[in-house]
């Protein structure tokens, strides 16, 4: 079966075509915004425009804008092909990547959140060692429980924990999905924001 992976999560927008586990084409680009523009053209352009009978996209946390725009995309194409699509954390594919040279090593997952913020997870060998948060960046180094981190505000976090702790800058990828364990996907296609949302009903502002 062939599987058609999506990642608009971040800055980057990646898409990675698989008959199996072997990789047919990928196309990974740091666009930072425009994802909207980009992504189906980009699928577009893969062999057979992309059609698969199975596919996977990222659910987040990351940019809101990107998240939706990636889910919108794959229930269309899903739609439209009678395929199955499944939903991943876009922190554990960073995990799964940043663990695939230092398979005995747990990671700290820290990405770029909003207003500063970074989102921040563990993962070891069983998979993710608690939620999701969303941090300011004094407050990631002192619920870090790695000297590996990893993601594009790895290096910043690092730097913060001091001597001993080393930063793999890591944006996801589409083409690494087949690293990632098979308990991560899920039919569930609910965007993982990791933060609430900053405005609030006059109600929920006065309580």
């Amino acid at each position: 079966m062939r599987t058609l992976a999506i990642e608009t999560a971040t800055e980057a927008c990646s898409v990675a075509l698989f008959d199996g586990t072997e990789l047919i084409a990928r196309d990974h680009r740091v666009l930072g915004r425009g994802h909207a523009e980009q992504l189906v053209p980009m699928i577009a352009a893969l062999p057979g425009k992309g059609e698969a009978g199975r596919i996977l996209v990222s659910r987040g946390p990351g940019s809101f804008t990107g998240v939706r725009i990636g889910i919108a995309t794959a229930r269309a194409l899903g739609f439209a092909w009678k395929a199955e699509v499944l939903g991943y954390p876009t922190l554990a594919l960073v995990a799964a990547m940043a663990r695939a040279d230092l398979p005995d090593q747990p990671v700290t997952v820290c990405m770029n959140g909003g207003h500063g913020e970074c989102f921040v997870q563990d993962f070891g060998d069983a998979g993710p060692l608690g939620e999701v948060h969303s941090l300011a960046p004094a407050e990631a180094a002192a619920s870090c429980r790695s000297k590996l981190v990893a993601g594009n505000r790895a290096k910043e976090l690092a730097e913060l924990l001091g001597g001993g702790a080393t930063a793999l800058d890591i944006l996801p990828d589409a083409s690494a999905v087949p690293l990632l364990h098979e308990s991560t996907l899920g039919s569930d296609l609910t965007p993982i924001y990791g933060r609430g949302p900053d405005a609030k009903l006059p109600g929920e502002a006065k309580a």
